[in-house]
């Protein structure tokens, strides 16, 4: 059932004031259908419902109402009734295209979909336009995405755009299943077979840009994404890409006036401030920089990547005070985000402001970032604390999830000798030698009281012999 701009002037101000009045007015069953249509496509499904129910009042053999009855079984999930009507109705009118259509919707919504591919490719033979034909075969396509079976979507995605060459949310799956296929040079390949015959197509090049790009051949992506923007030059995705190429190619000035083309033609974008801010920073201009970074967590503040780009900004020159004001501002924002809570820790750490530093890392630990320098860091920050007890317990969770790591076993081994249970000591440094000798400066560094130990001194000088 297909509706064009023209049929939006049916009499809906009629119908909604019969249903205030509760005078019944007749309608044909064609204005019914694109009352019902109006409805479905606002989300009105109680309007919707009550519009079939007058409407099949009305007239009661109308296939196509009942076909809208259909739709609305099928967003109730009641997939029988569905189901039954659709039998029903297909007894009635066997060559009904639309009837196989829903068939197809009842059992792609069942997870049925080889069996909602056979029914479509009935209604495809029973189809008598090229235009339906292309929707079908974007149907066909989308059913065998839910199957993981690329290659077969890409044949019926081609075929959609053979039908209907401008329909490019079919171009668009065709490069996804190339891309999930790592398929690279057939993208390429197809979407320059693509061109020669739609050559001012801006979607096309914007893909084949993308593909250049993902294959490192840079000069080619800014050729892709400069016809991108000759076939249209208010094109922002395809400024930004070409942003994102002379950026690889270190051409920060041109990507810069791409990305700020981008904040001319539309409201700005979080990500063009942010790469803005980026070139600003490798050119060493660093007020305009920060200026754009500062602009980036203005316009949005949960994007974690501008937070971050502004601590480290700070940090890479040593200004830890400045990036420990714009790391708590972060945690404030999002206080989820294990990112933050690192950066936080590292800051705090190089500050020395130490119990700030095991918080950091604690709270990185109970979010679920379970990396092993993010155990170890808080282990060295609860050692130099004086925390041994902590430090012991926190690496003997580190221990069941890095059984083998002989940094682990260096700082247990220590801090045991550290606390006088010379016994356990004894035990995690042999363990740490026979796994790895070379870190045996750990001791030293973290536990320079202990080195000159004999019994310490004894073990590592046997590994290292063994070694030898």
């Amino acid at each position: 059932m297909q509706y064009s701009q023209e049929d939006e002037n049916f009499p809906l101000t009629r119908f909604e004031s019969m249903l205030k009045t509760n005078n019944i007015l007749f309608f044909d069953s064609n204005e019914f259908e694109n009352i019902i249509h109006h409805y479905l496509e606002n989300g009105k499904i109680a309007l919707a419902k009550r519009a079939i129910k007058l409407g099949l009042s009305q007239h009661p053999s109308s296939v196509n109402l009942r076909l809208f009855q259909v739709e609305i079984f099928i967003l109730g999930d009641k997939f029988q009734e569905a189901d039954d009507l659709l039998d029903r109705l297909h007894n009635l009118e066997p060559t009904n295209e639309e009837i196989f259509i829903q068939k197809a919707n009842v059992l792609s919504k069942q997870d049925k979909h080889q069996k909602a591919i056979n029914t479509l490719l009935i209604a495809i033979d029973l189809s008598n336009t090229p235009e339906d034909d292309a929707d079908l075969y974007a149907l066909v396509g989308m059913e065998y995405l839910f199957l993981d079976q690329f290659e077969n979507a890409i044949v019926f995605f081609k075929k959609c755009l053979e039908s209907d060459t401008a329909d490019y949310s079919a171009l668009h799956n065709i490069v996804y299943c190339y891309d999930f296929l790592d398929q690279n040079s057939e993208a390429i390949e197809y979407l320059n077979s693509y061109l020669d015959l739609n050559p001012y197509c801006e979607v096309a090049w914007h893909q084949l840009g993308r593909q250049y790009f993902t294959i490192k051949e840079y000069a080619k992506a800014s050729s892709a994404f400069d016809f991108a923007i000759i076939s249209d030059d208010t094109f922002v995705g395809a400024y930004i890409e070409k942003g994102k190429v002379l950026e690889k190619l270190k051409k920060y000035e041109e990507a810069i006036e791409n990305y700020k083309i981008t904040l001319a033609l539309d409201d700005p974008t979080s990500f063009a401030l942010l790469r803005t801010g980026q070139c600003y920073a490798k050119l060493e201009q660093e007020d305009l920089a920060i200026q754009f970074f500062k602009k980036t967590i203005d316009e949005d503040p949960m994007l974690d990547k501008g937070w971050i780009a502004i601590t480290k900004f700070y940090m890479k020159r040593l200004n830890y005070q400045k990036a420990l004001y714009y790391i708590n501002k972060a945690v404030i924002v999002d206080g989820d985000n294990v990112v933050y809570w690192k950066l936080y820790a590292t800051v705090n750490k190089r500050l020395n402001f130490l119990e700030e530093a095991e918080r950091g890392y604690k709270k990185a630990l109970d979010l679920g970032n379970f990396e092993l320098d993010t155990w170890l860091n808080r282990s060295d920050v609860l050692t130099t604390l004086g925390e041994y007890n902590t430090a012991i317990y926190n690496l003997i969770q580190t221990s069941e999830f890095y059984p083998e790591s002989a940094e682990v076993e260096y700082r247990l081994a220590g801090l045991y000798f550290a606390t006088h249970q010379s016994e356990e000591g004894r035990f995690h440094l042999k363990n740490a030698t026979r796994l790895n000798i070379d870190y045996n400066f750990i001791i030293s560094e973290l536990f320079p009281q202990l080195i000159d130990r004999p019994m310490i001194r004894a073990i590592i000088s046997e590994a290292k012999k063994a070694s030898n």
